[in-house]
Protein backbone atom coordinates (compact mmCIF):
# COMPACT_ATOMS: atom_id res chain seq x y z
CA UNK A 1 0.00 0.00 0.00
CA UNK A 2 2.86 2.36 0.86
CA UNK A 3 4.44 1.80 -2.55
CA UNK A 4 1.13 2.62 -4.25
CA UNK A 5 0.76 5.94 -2.41
CA UNK A 6 4.39 6.79 -3.04
CA UNK A 7 3.88 6.19 -6.75
CA UNK A 8 0.79 8.40 -6.79
CA UNK A 9 2.66 11.22 -5.03
CA UNK A 10 5.37 11.01 -7.68
CA UNK A 11 2.75 11.05 -10.44
CA UNK A 12 1.14 14.18 -8.96
CA UNK A 13 4.56 15.81 -8.87
CA UNK A 14 5.26 14.87 -12.49
CA UNK A 15 1.94 16.32 -13.64
CA UNK A 16 2.55 19.59 -11.76
CA UNK A 17 6.06 19.83 -13.19
CA UNK A 18 4.90 19.21 -16.74
CA UNK A 19 2.05 21.71 -16.51
CA UNK A 20 4.54 24.29 -15.25
CA UNK A 21 6.91 23.57 -18.16
CA UNK A 22 4.12 24.32 -20.65
CA UNK A 23 3.01 27.37 -18.69
CA UNK A 24 6.59 28.72 -18.61
CA UNK A 25 6.99 28.08 -22.34
CA UNK A 26 3.77 30.00 -22.96
CA UNK A 27 4.96 32.90 -20.77
CA UNK A 28 8.40 33.07 -22.39
CA UNK A 29 7.25 35.07 -25.39
CA UNK A 30 4.42 36.05 -27.66
CA UNK A 31 1.95 33.34 -28.63
CA UNK A 32 1.47 35.01 -32.02
CA UNK A 33 1.69 33.07 -35.27
CA UNK A 34 0.66 33.94 -38.83
CA UNK A 35 -3.11 34.39 -38.87
CA UNK A 36 -3.51 34.22 -35.08
CA UNK A 37 -5.64 37.38 -35.06
CA UNK A 38 -7.82 36.38 -38.03
CA UNK A 39 -11.44 37.25 -37.32
CA UNK A 40 -13.96 34.45 -37.98
CA UNK A 41 -17.50 35.76 -38.42
CA UNK A 42 -19.17 32.58 -39.70
CA UNK A 43 -17.65 29.34 -38.46
CA UNK A 44 -20.45 27.29 -39.98
CA UNK A 45 -19.36 28.41 -43.46
CA UNK A 46 -15.73 29.27 -42.81
CA UNK A 47 -14.31 27.60 -45.90
CA UNK A 48 -16.68 29.56 -48.12
CA UNK A 49 -15.38 32.82 -46.58
CA UNK A 50 -11.89 32.03 -47.93
CA UNK A 51 -10.80 32.07 -51.57
CA UNK A 52 -12.06 28.63 -52.67
CA UNK A 53 -10.21 28.79 -55.98
CA UNK A 54 -6.95 29.36 -54.08
CA UNK A 55 -7.58 27.11 -51.07
CA UNK A 56 -5.81 23.82 -51.80
CA UNK A 57 -6.73 20.72 -49.80
CA UNK A 58 -3.14 20.35 -48.60
CA UNK A 59 -3.07 23.96 -47.33
CA UNK A 60 -5.96 23.57 -44.92
CA UNK A 61 -5.30 23.29 -41.19
CA UNK A 62 -8.28 21.06 -40.43
CA UNK A 63 -9.86 21.51 -36.97
CA UNK A 64 -10.89 18.07 -35.75
CA UNK A 65 -12.38 16.29 -32.77
CA UNK A 66 -11.10 13.18 -31.01
CA UNK A 67 -13.69 10.43 -30.39
CA UNK A 68 -16.21 12.78 -31.93
CA UNK A 69 -19.52 11.03 -31.19
CA UNK A 70 -19.20 10.49 -27.44
CA UNK A 71 -21.38 13.36 -26.17
CA UNK A 72 -24.09 10.89 -25.04
CA UNK A 73 -21.98 7.79 -24.45
CA UNK A 74 -22.53 5.53 -21.44
CA UNK A 75 -24.75 6.34 -18.47
CA UNK A 76 -24.96 10.00 -17.33
CA UNK A 77 -22.96 10.74 -14.14
CA UNK A 78 -21.94 7.06 -13.87
CA UNK A 79 -19.91 5.77 -16.83
CA UNK A 80 -20.15 8.80 -19.14
CA UNK A 81 -17.36 10.87 -17.50
CA UNK A 82 -14.87 8.06 -18.18
CA UNK A 83 -15.43 8.04 -21.97
CA UNK A 84 -16.99 11.35 -22.96
CA UNK A 85 -14.53 13.47 -24.94
CA UNK A 86 -16.99 15.89 -26.59
CA UNK A 87 -19.94 17.79 -25.13
CA UNK A 88 -21.54 18.72 -28.47
CA UNK A 89 -23.44 16.67 -31.03
CA UNK A 90 -21.83 16.01 -34.41
CA UNK A 91 -24.07 18.63 -36.02
CA UNK A 92 -23.13 21.30 -33.45
CA UNK A 93 -19.44 20.48 -33.84
CA UNK A 94 -19.70 21.00 -37.59
CA UNK A 95 -21.58 24.27 -37.12
CA UNK A 96 -18.81 25.42 -34.76
CA UNK A 97 -16.26 24.77 -37.51
CA UNK A 98 -15.03 21.21 -36.94
CA UNK A 99 -14.09 19.60 -40.26
CA UNK A 100 -12.54 16.26 -39.23
CA UNK A 101 -14.61 13.67 -37.36
CA UNK A 102 -13.27 10.57 -35.60
CA UNK A 103 -16.03 7.96 -35.28
CA UNK A 104 -15.61 4.51 -33.66
CA UNK A 105 -18.12 1.73 -34.29
CA UNK A 106 -18.75 -1.87 -33.25
CA UNK A 107 -20.31 -4.83 -35.04
CA UNK A 108 -23.94 -3.79 -34.49
CA UNK A 109 -23.31 -0.32 -35.97
CA UNK A 110 -23.39 1.52 -32.67
CA UNK A 111 -20.85 4.18 -31.82
CA UNK A 112 -18.54 3.08 -29.03
CA UNK A 113 -15.46 4.04 -27.02
CA UNK A 114 -13.90 0.89 -25.65
CA UNK A 115 -16.65 -1.12 -23.97
CA UNK A 116 -19.06 1.82 -23.61
CA UNK A 117 -21.65 2.44 -26.30
CA UNK A 118 -23.65 5.37 -27.57
CA UNK A 119 -26.07 6.01 -30.43
CA UNK A 120 -26.40 4.10 -33.68
CA UNK A 121 -24.07 5.43 -36.37
CA UNK A 122 -27.20 6.58 -38.27
CA UNK A 123 -27.36 9.53 -35.85
CA UNK A 124 -23.87 10.60 -36.91
CA UNK A 125 -24.58 10.23 -40.62
CA UNK A 126 -27.86 12.15 -40.33
CA UNK A 127 -26.09 15.01 -38.54
CA UNK A 128 -23.45 15.10 -41.27
CA UNK A 129 -26.09 15.14 -44.01
CA UNK A 130 -28.08 17.85 -42.23
CA UNK A 131 -24.99 20.04 -42.09
CA UNK A 132 -24.12 19.38 -45.73
CA UNK A 133 -27.67 20.28 -46.79
CA UNK A 134 -27.38 23.65 -45.03
CA UNK A 135 -23.98 24.61 -46.49
CA UNK A 136 -22.50 24.71 -49.97
CA UNK A 137 -18.70 24.80 -49.83
CA UNK A 138 -17.60 23.04 -46.64
CA UNK A 139 -15.44 19.91 -47.05
CA UNK A 140 -15.48 17.28 -44.27
CA UNK A 141 -13.03 14.48 -43.53
CA UNK A 142 -15.10 11.69 -41.97
CA UNK A 143 -12.96 8.96 -40.43
CA UNK A 144 -14.89 5.87 -39.33
CA UNK A 145 -13.08 2.93 -37.81
CA UNK A 146 -13.97 -0.31 -36.09
CA UNK A 147 -13.04 0.17 -32.44
CA UNK A 148 -10.12 -1.88 -31.10
CA UNK A 149 -11.28 -5.28 -29.87
CA UNK A 150 -14.51 -5.23 -31.89
CA UNK A 151 -15.59 -6.85 -35.17
CA UNK A 152 -16.45 -4.87 -38.29
CA UNK A 153 -20.11 -4.06 -38.96
CA UNK A 154 -21.15 -6.26 -41.92
CA UNK A 155 -21.21 -4.56 -45.35
CA UNK A 156 -20.38 -1.24 -43.74
CA UNK A 157 -18.64 0.09 -46.84
CA UNK A 158 -21.87 -0.37 -48.79
CA UNK A 159 -23.81 1.39 -46.03
CA UNK A 160 -21.49 4.43 -46.18
CA UNK A 161 -21.66 4.57 -49.97
CA UNK A 162 -25.46 4.38 -49.95
CA UNK A 163 -25.81 7.05 -47.28
CA UNK A 164 -23.21 9.55 -48.57
CA UNK A 165 -22.82 8.63 -52.24
CA UNK A 166 -23.73 12.01 -53.74
CA UNK A 167 -21.23 13.79 -51.47
CA UNK A 168 -18.28 11.39 -51.60
CA UNK A 169 -14.93 12.51 -53.00
CA UNK A 170 -13.37 9.33 -54.42
CA UNK A 171 -9.97 8.05 -53.30
CA UNK A 172 -7.43 9.70 -55.58
CA UNK A 173 -3.93 11.08 -54.84
CA UNK A 174 -4.60 14.09 -57.07
CA UNK A 175 -7.13 15.39 -54.51
CA UNK A 176 -4.33 16.72 -52.30
CA UNK A 177 -3.23 19.23 -54.93
CA UNK A 178 -6.74 20.34 -55.88
CA UNK A 179 -8.54 23.41 -54.61
CA UNK A 180 -11.82 23.23 -52.74
CA UNK A 181 -13.48 24.83 -55.76
CA UNK A 182 -12.25 21.97 -57.97
CA UNK A 183 -13.75 19.33 -55.64
CA UNK A 184 -17.20 20.85 -55.34
CA UNK A 185 -20.01 19.82 -55.36
CA UNK A 186 -18.47 16.69 -53.75
CA UNK A 187 -17.98 17.39 -50.05
CA UNK A 188 -16.86 14.36 -48.00
CA UNK A 189 -13.56 12.51 -47.82
CA UNK A 190 -14.67 9.35 -45.99
CA UNK A 191 -11.84 7.24 -44.57
CA UNK A 192 -13.09 3.75 -43.65
CA UNK A 193 -10.76 1.76 -41.37
CA UNK A 194 -12.09 -1.79 -40.85
CA UNK A 195 -10.17 -4.20 -38.64
CA UNK A 196 -10.64 -7.35 -40.78
CA UNK A 197 -12.69 -6.43 -43.86
CA UNK A 198 -10.86 -5.42 -47.07
CA UNK A 199 -9.56 -1.86 -47.27
CA UNK A 200 -11.09 0.47 -49.88
CA UNK A 201 -9.10 0.43 -53.12
CA UNK A 202 -7.82 3.25 -55.32
CA UNK A 203 -10.71 4.93 -57.10
CA UNK A 204 -13.22 3.73 -54.51
CA UNK A 205 -15.78 6.18 -53.08
CA UNK A 206 -14.11 5.51 -49.70
CA UNK A 207 -10.50 6.09 -48.64
CA UNK A 208 -8.23 3.50 -47.04
CA UNK A 209 -6.52 3.74 -43.65
CA UNK A 210 -3.15 4.79 -45.05
CA UNK A 211 -4.55 8.15 -46.10
CA UNK A 212 -5.07 9.34 -42.52
CA UNK A 213 -2.10 8.75 -40.23
CA UNK A 214 -1.15 9.75 -36.70
CA UNK A 215 1.15 8.68 -33.88
CA UNK A 216 -1.00 8.15 -30.82
CA UNK A 217 0.89 8.45 -27.53
CA UNK A 218 -1.06 7.08 -24.56
CA UNK A 219 -0.13 9.37 -21.67
CA UNK A 220 -1.73 11.68 -19.15
CA UNK A 221 1.39 13.87 -18.95
CA UNK A 222 0.82 17.08 -20.93
CA UNK A 223 4.39 18.13 -21.74
CA UNK A 224 5.27 14.56 -22.71
CA UNK A 225 2.37 14.58 -25.20
CA UNK A 226 3.18 18.10 -26.43
CA UNK A 227 6.80 17.21 -27.23
CA UNK A 228 5.89 13.81 -28.65
CA UNK A 229 3.41 15.49 -30.99
CA UNK A 230 6.15 17.90 -32.06
CA UNK A 231 8.69 15.13 -32.65
CA UNK A 232 6.36 12.98 -34.76
CA UNK A 233 5.17 16.00 -36.73
CA UNK A 234 8.76 17.03 -37.47
CA UNK A 235 9.35 13.60 -39.04
CA UNK A 236 6.59 14.09 -41.63
CA UNK A 237 7.17 15.57 -45.10
CA UNK A 238 5.73 19.05 -45.71
CA UNK A 239 2.02 19.06 -46.58
CA UNK A 240 2.79 20.04 -50.17
CA UNK A 241 4.79 16.87 -50.82
CA UNK A 242 2.78 14.13 -49.11
CA UNK A 243 -0.21 12.18 -50.32
CA UNK A 244 -1.88 11.47 -46.99
CA UNK A 245 -3.37 13.43 -44.14
CA UNK A 246 -1.43 13.58 -40.87
CA UNK A 247 -3.16 14.27 -37.57
CA UNK A 248 -1.85 15.74 -34.33
CA UNK A 249 -4.15 15.48 -31.29
CA UNK A 250 -4.04 18.07 -28.52
CA UNK A 251 -5.20 15.51 -25.93
CA UNK A 252 -3.97 13.50 -22.99
CA UNK A 253 -5.57 10.28 -21.79
CA UNK A 254 -6.58 9.05 -18.32
CA UNK A 255 -4.47 6.14 -17.10
CA UNK A 256 -5.88 3.15 -15.24
CA UNK A 257 -3.24 3.33 -12.48
CA UNK A 258 -4.07 6.95 -11.65
CA UNK A 259 -6.88 8.10 -9.32
CA UNK A 260 -8.05 10.72 -11.84
CA UNK A 261 -9.74 8.70 -14.59
CA UNK A 262 -12.45 11.10 -15.81
CA UNK A 263 -11.58 12.47 -19.24
CA UNK A 264 -12.28 16.18 -18.79
CA UNK A 265 -9.97 17.04 -15.86
CA UNK A 266 -7.17 15.01 -17.43
CA UNK A 267 -7.40 16.38 -20.97
CA UNK A 268 -7.72 19.92 -19.58
CA UNK A 269 -4.04 19.62 -18.65
CA UNK A 270 -3.14 20.23 -22.31
CA UNK A 271 -6.17 21.95 -23.87
CA UNK A 272 -5.08 25.53 -22.99
CA UNK A 273 -1.89 25.07 -25.02
CA UNK A 274 -3.31 24.52 -28.52
CA UNK A 275 -2.22 27.95 -29.80
CA UNK A 276 1.16 27.50 -28.14
CA UNK A 277 1.62 24.26 -30.08
CA UNK A 278 0.89 26.03 -33.39
CA UNK A 279 3.31 28.82 -32.50
CA UNK A 280 6.03 26.34 -31.49
CA UNK A 281 5.51 24.35 -34.71
CA UNK A 282 6.32 27.48 -36.67
CA UNK A 283 9.20 28.61 -34.42
CA UNK A 284 10.83 25.16 -34.66
CA UNK A 285 10.45 25.01 -38.44
CA UNK A 286 7.59 22.50 -38.64
CA UNK A 287 4.75 24.86 -39.52
CA UNK A 288 4.60 23.52 -43.08
CA UNK A 289 3.81 20.03 -41.71
CA UNK A 290 0.76 20.83 -39.57
CA UNK A 291 -2.45 19.61 -41.20
CA UNK A 292 -5.17 17.94 -39.10
CA UNK A 293 -5.27 19.29 -35.55
CA UNK A 294 -7.76 17.58 -33.22
CA UNK A 295 -8.87 18.09 -29.65
CA UNK A 296 -11.24 16.95 -26.94
CA UNK A 297 -14.14 19.28 -26.05
CA UNK A 298 -13.58 21.52 -29.06
CA UNK A 299 -14.28 25.23 -28.67
CA UNK A 300 -14.39 28.36 -30.84
CA UNK A 301 -10.85 29.50 -30.02
CA UNK A 302 -9.37 26.19 -31.20
CA UNK A 303 -11.33 26.43 -34.46
CA UNK A 304 -10.34 30.08 -34.97
CA UNK A 305 -6.65 29.26 -34.56
CA UNK A 306 -6.84 26.60 -37.30
CA UNK A 307 -8.81 28.88 -39.63
CA UNK A 308 -6.40 31.75 -39.02
CA UNK A 309 -3.34 29.71 -39.98
CA UNK A 310 -5.19 28.36 -43.02
CA UNK A 311 -5.96 31.89 -44.15
CA UNK A 312 -2.33 32.92 -43.63
CA UNK A 313 -1.22 30.04 -45.85
CA UNK A 314 -3.48 31.24 -48.65
CA UNK A 315 -2.11 34.76 -48.33
CA UNK A 316 1.44 33.43 -48.32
Amino acid sequence: MGAFFSKQVERRKAIRTQKKLLCDLKDKGSADFPGCDHCVDDRKNWMSTLALDKLHVNQIVWPGTHDSATNKIGIPFISRPFARTQSLSIYKQLVMGTRVLDIRVQKDGRVCHGILVSCNVDVVINDVKKFLSETQSEIIILEIRTEFGHDDPPDFDKYLENQLGEYLIHQDDSVFNKTVAELLPKRVICVWKPRKSPQPKHGSPLWSAGYLKDNWVDTDLPETKFESNMKHLSEQPPVTSRKYFYRVENTVTPQADNPVVCVKPVTNRIRPYSRLFIKECICRGHGDRLQIYSTDFIDEDFVDACIGLTNARIEG
